[in-house]
């Protein structure tokens, strides 16, 4: 008798390269799940995020008036236009501005997609040197920056002065028709 054992035994590529491609998937997996609890707490807290946005009620603020507040450590202006501030704004040639916007491009729709003229929210810095610029002043009776002599008129757009750009409209959403949230 032989010492050699003879075996029939048939090697099937195709299971070999599954179990290759399940091992490989199974590891993964599992990578990834040890993974994104690592990556995720890297991210913004939820109350750093939550500081990130501010809520501000419009019905307080009366017709002509400005309110004033902080949102990520800049000033935020919210005007309430008045009707001979918002026809100024509207009625301004586009071509003839430095950073030509028209006054509808610097509003937001509200909750059903009509753009609420009278409330006009912007970033109360000017945009040539990070100054306060004061409000119902200047040429065009909307901003005045003291500091170098920029002219903003009642949609925030430079007018007159050195700033290169008007001012920034910050994010915001209408939350109902009297709340925006900024941020």
């Amino acid at each position: 008798m032989s010492d050699t054992v003879k075996t029939d035994e048939n090697i099937d590529g195709d299971k070999r390269d599954f179990i290759f491609i399940a091992t490989g998937a199974v590891a993964a997996a599992g990578a990834a799940s040890i993974a994104w609890p690592l990556v995720a707490q890297m991210g913004k807290a939820a109350d750093t995020l939550a500081a990130g946005s501010i809520e501000i009620d419009l019905s307080k603020i009366a017709v002509g008036q400005q309110l004033k507040t902080l949102w990520r450590g800049k000033p935020v202006f919210v005007r309430h236009r008045t009707e001979k501030e918002i026809a100024e704004a509207e009625s301004v040639d586009v071509s003839a501005l430095r950073d030509p916007q028209t006054d509808e491009e610097r509003l937001v729709p509200n909750a059903e997609g009509n753009l609420e003229r009278a409330f006009l929210v912007m970033v109360g810095v000017c945009t040539h040197f990070g100054c306060v610029p004061v409000g119902e002043a200047g040429d065009f009776d909307g901003w005045y920056c003291p500091c170098h002599g920029s002219h903003y008129d009642t949609s925030g757009r430079i007018r007159k002065g050195p700033a290169p750009t008007n001012m920034v409209i910050p994010p915001y959403t209408f939350v109902s028709d009297t709340v925006i949230k900024v941020g």
